[in-house]
């Protein structure tokens, strides 16, 4: 990272970074130095997580940072260059202001996409997606196109370990061998219309100063649900200033460590996430100042149960902060979400197929037979779809329930697992295998 030119890195030390850390070319913020910055954020801040990133926004902000790329320490950045896919520069001679994929508006029902089959991987899906949209396997039929420079989040895809959840991470492999998924690199990036969200994460983003206020991240819920809570309160806030997101091609190489991801971890943000999309989209507000808008949105956030009262004062301290450090909040621009939408006429549509890549289905290389059967999905689900499948676990349900639940939701309208044992937070209920029968 530090060998990329026309870049600083930043890292930002909690109190689990070795008191010796060291890297050359790296400005790093020990404990010790973020509290000398005095920044309002500081009261609010967890000293073992990595959220501890905001204060290194800040810093950046305040030494006149105009993009900052969000990263993690397991990813290296491909052939080194940021600029190869992303658009480095929004305005200028340097800009690319050629028209942008955007996903169709059409189907007002449609308020999340995954991203990762428009660049070649059906069956992986992001952290953050909710699991009753994992079954939506099938490729666009058309998009559209907006017009490029006011992509102010910039959603890179990585290669190797994709940011994927403790769902996809324990049921789609069965060995020890570190994951190593391949996106397709020649896929266009593509855009979200208003109305239409995506996860966004804090591995591989690329931040403009329109949109470094939406760079906050929440402190009351778990980690594992920071960064992608934090990427949907900004898509919807980015909206009021006429911005969007767009996803672009891989430009980070994560490696796979082989670590379990603790689905307690996420727990939180598979329960709230459907319903979170869905209050944001309904979300309006009448104030007139941006900042205001933000503190207006935190606030309605706190009262429907997605983060605590400690999120709103953390708010209240992110933009104080950010005043004090001499950023300029963006202006409001009038929104048309409420306008009817524009008819999609037939020379509206782009037409783009993506390629099928080899992947991992529950333990299996997904190749040959296995990539066609799981195309197939979506045919039995036609004469299945208004089934109720009923199944009993005899076994340990950890990692069954996951399974079958993933397998077969997408074939059947609603997939209900029995045991002999309870586990609420894998949706399984207690019943006995006789009584069922009868």
């Amino acid at each position: 990272m530090v060998k990329i030119k026309g870049w600083q890195v930043l890292a930002i030390g909690n109190s689990l970074t070795p008191k010796d850390w060291n890297l050359k070319g790296a400005i790093f913020l020990s404990l010790d130095a973020q509290a000398e910055l005095n920044y309002r954020i500081l009261d609010h801040l967890p000293y073992d997580s990595f959220v501890r990133k905001s204060v290194g926004y800040l810093f950046a902000i305040q030494h006149g940072a105009k993009k900052i790329f969000d990263a993690d320490d397991r990813g290296e950045v491909i052939d080194g260059d940021l600029g190869k896919h992303f658009d480095v520069e929004l305005v200028g001679e340097d800009a690319r202001q050629e028209p942008i994929l955007q996903y169709s508006h059409e189907n007002p029902n449609r308020t999340v996409v995954n991203p990762y089959i428009h660049f070649g991987q059906r069956s992986v899906w992001p952290r953050g997606l909710p699991l009753e949209n994992v079954g939506e396997i099938n490729h666009e039929e058309y998009y559209t196109e907006v017009f490029g420079g006011k992509q102010f989040i910039q959603q890179g895809i990585s290669n190797g370990l994709p940011d994927v959840d403790s769902v996809y991470y324990s049921t789609r492999k069965t060995t020890f061998e570190p994951f190593d998924i391949r996106f397709d690199e020649h896929s266009p990036k593509v855009a979200l219309p208003q109305g239409m969200m995506v996860p966004v994460n804090s591995f591989n983003t690329l931040y403009h100063s329109s949109a470094f206020w939406g760079l906050m991240l929440p402190v009351s819920v778990s980690s594992m649900a920071s960064d992608v809570i934090r990427g949907y309160w900004g898509q919807r806030l980015l909206w009021e200033l006429g911005g969007y997101v767009a996803v672009y091609p891989p430009t980070v190489h994560r490696y796979d460590r082989v670590e379990a991801y603790p689905f307690s971890d996420e727990k939180d943000l598979h329960i709230n996430v459907g319903r979170l999309i869905k209050f944001l989209l309904a979300w309006r507000s009448n104030k007139h100042r941006f900042f205001e808008t933000i503190l207006d949105l935190s606030f309605v956030m706190a009262e429907q149960g997605f983060w605590t009262e400690l999120d709103v004062k953390f708010t209240a301290a992110w933009l104080q902060d950010l005043l004090m450090v001499g950023y300029q909040q963006p202006r409001l621009m009038s929104l048309e979400l409420d306008r009817p939408r524009a008819t999609i006429g037939h020379g509206d549509r782009k037409e783009f197929v993506p390629r099928k890549l080899p992947s991992v289905h529950l333990g299996v290389e997904e190749i040959g037979t296995v990539s066609s059967e799981i195309g197939n999905l979506i045919k039995w689900r036609k004469n299945f779809g208004n089934v109720v499948l009923i199944m009993f676990c005899n076994g340990p349900v950890e990692r069954t329930a996951l399974e079958w639940r993933l397998l077969y939701g997408r074939i059947f309208k609603t997939v209900v697992i029995l045991s002999s044992r309870k586990n609420s937070d894998l949706y399984v209920q207690e019943a006995k295998l006789d009584h069922i029968y009868k």
